[in-house]
């Protein structure tokens, strides 16, 4: 598939997460305050990334998020000419996604985006349950991490292709499960700047959080992979029982 397919695939499941995601935040108005129950939100952004990976992963391999990208990147798993042009495709595809959701919100007398936060992430007083600062970074952090090295070892050649979405969906669930009341739990960059660039305000001037804590904990996954199931050296026949790319 050429590159431009699969930047319009990634493009259209980072879309499809957010919305989703997102929405089942800023959509359930009859949950109890602040609007969302930690399990409804960590099923749908879990269930939107099975169903994503299961329809698109053939496609564009489903990153659907720039810190998998960047991991893969790093653990010599794709491609870093296309780095860049995936990472613009997702950002695209995470504001289409925060436009249509804000779209459908405002048909809801007496929606604001600044006061539903639309799913926004942030700490402080902005933190669903006003963790501070140093909370946030290690839980991005540590939880981008976690996805990202779930994300590449279930790319290997030995992982059923069946079982590969249901295991990075599930993952992503229980990541949020832990992070929505610290963060509202982002782990995605372009998820959180979908979001950010409507509500504005405090949600930009915190977004540079949530780009650099889970592009930390991405690139020590990578490397961590790199280095304990990386690619044997020349000398020893260049042979690997996995594939070079996961795109």
């Amino acid at each position: 598939m050429t590159l431009v397919k699969r930047l319009m695939v990634e493009g259209a499941g980072t879309a499809w997460l957010v919305f989703v995601g997102c929405g089942s935040i800023v959509l359930n108005t009859a949950a109890p305050q602040p609007g969302y129950g930690v399990l409804q939100v960590a099923l749908a952004f879990g269930l939107a990334l099975t169903t994503a990976t299961y329809a698109l992963e053939r496609l564009s391999g489903a990153h659907f998020n720039p810190v998998v990208t960047v991991g893969l990147a790093v653990a010599n798993r794709f491609p870093i000419r296309d780095l860049v042009p995936y990472i613009a495709a997702q950002i695209l595809g995470a504001i289409a996604g925060a436009a249509l959701l804000a779209y459908v919100a405002s048909g809801r007398p007496g929606f604001e985006l600044a006061a539903s936060e639309f799913g926004a992430n942030g700490f402080g007083d902005h933190s669903p349950a006003d963790y501070q600062f140093h909370s946030a970074l290690v839980i991005e952090s540590v939880m981008s991490f976690a996805l990202v090295m779930t994300n590449l070892l279930m790319s290997r050649r030995n992982v059923s292709r069946s079982v590969s979405p249901l295991v990075k969906g599930a993952c992503l669930a229980l990541i949020y499960l832990i992070a929505l009341p610290v963060t509202n739990a982002s782990v995605n960059p372009a998820r959180s700047t979908g979001p950010a660039l409507f509500v504005g305000d405090w949600a930009l001037d915190q977004l540079w959080l949530f780009w650099a804590a889970p592009l930390a904990g991405g690139i020590a996954a990578g490397v961590l992979y790199a280095r304990l199931w990386g690619k044997p050296r020349a000398s020893r026949g260049g042979q690997s029982g996995e594939q070079g790319e996961v795109a």
